[in-house]
């Protein structure tokens, strides 16, 4: 035993001195000579790294972190005219109160992408690593519909059935503006969209960023994050956009019709009815079930009444993370490199456009219906087809209260709000099936 001890004490001696005289024959690292540097160059280096000498002094050929150019205007005043555009996303927020859980994580990521030389929305910035694991993927969509699910009563579309062709009407905006940007493309030369960039863009035309999200990814990804900011905007203004339309269309006495009170609807069929429109989609449209059973498993969660905590962190927790994130991953591709391009210019003109006339489309179909119907329906609430929700169903509500201060439109205009949910998901699975 005292042999191998001794033995094994030897051969360790000896490793270490081979292991010394290696490290002793390797060579050095040369040595980096230190430059003496004066008190004014060191600060002339501190200038030239400063967002003062980036934006005085814009260099030729620079290129961001994706590898494409940046023109001098784009590196001086084309960032200074995007801060401008950040501000009046934070006034609208906060002053105005539109829509804040939207502009103001918009406005500030837009404000970080805009900072030169840091390259926060580059593909190493923390939002560029964002964008790509929730928009590029496609995830941060179905995560709000499950919340939008969890957060929405379909008790309103289930009393009221024949309200889902307001929401259906509004889909008419989709498809308008997809010829429209076929249109563009066509009759200019600033413009060239594909089929399928020209369906992920009229998707704008529903207001439902996730839905427009979620198509762009697939049919259009190079448009992804211009289709993503004109989307969210027209969402958050709302309240700027719709009603000068709805008042254009409807004339006073419209505005103070009185809709008969709505039938309880019972827990059963609440229950029945998201694994109900969920099979229909498996059945005529598998396209669309990612966003349609991200909602009806979000909705199944709420009106189930078993799983409560499930419920809460949906409504909650989860969808408000989502929402920091998303935000924050949308501002930044208002960038002046990305934004202030015409293709992206003109996506937001198109956007305007197919939200205006989805407004218009589900106003006009509620005056039709009111010709065959017995029970009138305000026209008002055609206006809430689209499915920003609930931010429409409000917008008809609050223009119904300014013409008579007793007339509640909300639950009401909650029908059509909610069908323009499903009418932009199936929309988008429908472009899906025809054009990837």
């Amino acid at each position: 035993m005292k042999k191998i001890l001794l033995y094994m004490m030897l051969v360790t001696f000896a490793s270490i001195f081979c292991y010394a005289d290696t490290v002793q024959a390797a060579p050095s690292a040369p040595k980096v000579e230190y430059k003496e540097k004066s008190i004014g160059d060191l600060f002339r280096g501190f200038y030239k790294t400063t967002g003062i000498n980036a934006f005085l002094n814009p260099t030729d050929g620079l290129k961001d972190s994706s590898g494409h150019e940046l023109s001098k205007f784009t590196q001086s005043w084309g960032r200074i005219i995007m801060f401008f555009v950040c501000f009046l996303l934070f006034y609208l927020a906060i002053k105005k109160g539109f829509e804040p859980l939207l502009l103001l994580p918009i406005g500030f990521g837009g404000l970080l992408a805009n900072i030169p030389i840091a390259e926060i929305a580059g593909p190493n910035g923390f939002l560029g690593i964002i964008y790509g694991f929730g928009i590029e993927s496609g995830l941060f969509p179905l995560i709000i519909f499950m919340g939008v699910g969890a957060m929405t009563d379909f008790g309103p579309l289930l009393a009221n059935p024949k309200t889902a062709m307001l929401g259906g009407a509004a889909q008419f905006g989709i498809f308008a503006t997809l010829i429209g940007a076929l249109a563009l493309s066509q009759h200019t030369s600033i413009f060239n969209f594909s089929l399928a960039d020209a369906a992920a863009i009229g998707i704008i035309g529903g207001a439902d960023g996730p839905t427009a999200i979620f198509l762009a990814s697939r049919l259009a990804p190079d448009l992804l994050g211009a289709i993503a900011v004109a989307a969210y905007s027209y969402m958050a203004l709302v309240p700027i956009i719709q009603p000068p339309i709805m008042r254009a269309l409807t004339t006073k006495e419209e505005r103070k019709i009185r809709m008969v009170q709505l039938r309880e609807v019972s827990k059963r069929e609440k229950i029945i009815f998201p694994i109900t429109i969920l099979m229909l989609c498996v059945l005529v449209l598998p396209d669309a079930t990612p966003l349609i059973g991200a909602l009806a498993f979000g909705n199944l969660v709420r009106e189930c009444g078993v799983v409560q905590r499930l419920s809460d962190t949906m409504q909650n927790a989860l969808i408000n993370i989502v929402t920091i994130f998303l935000g924050l991953s949308v501002g930044s591709k208002l960038a002046a490199e990305k934004f202030l391009v015409p293709n992206t210019l003109g996506i937001l003109m198109l956007g305007l456009v197919a939200f205006s006339i989805g407004t218009a489309a589900g106003i006009i179909m509620a005056k039709i219906m009111n010709k065959f119907s017995k029970d009138k329906i305000n026209p008002l609430i055609g206006a809430a087809g689209v499915s920003a929700v609930p931010m429409a169903a409000r917008v008809a509500n609050k223009e119904g209260i300014k013409e008579d201060c007793t007339n509640i439109l909300l639950m009401h205009a909650m029908g059509p709000n909610v069908s323009g949910v499903i009418g932009s998901a199936v929309a988008a699975g429908v472009l899906l099936s025809i054009f990837k």
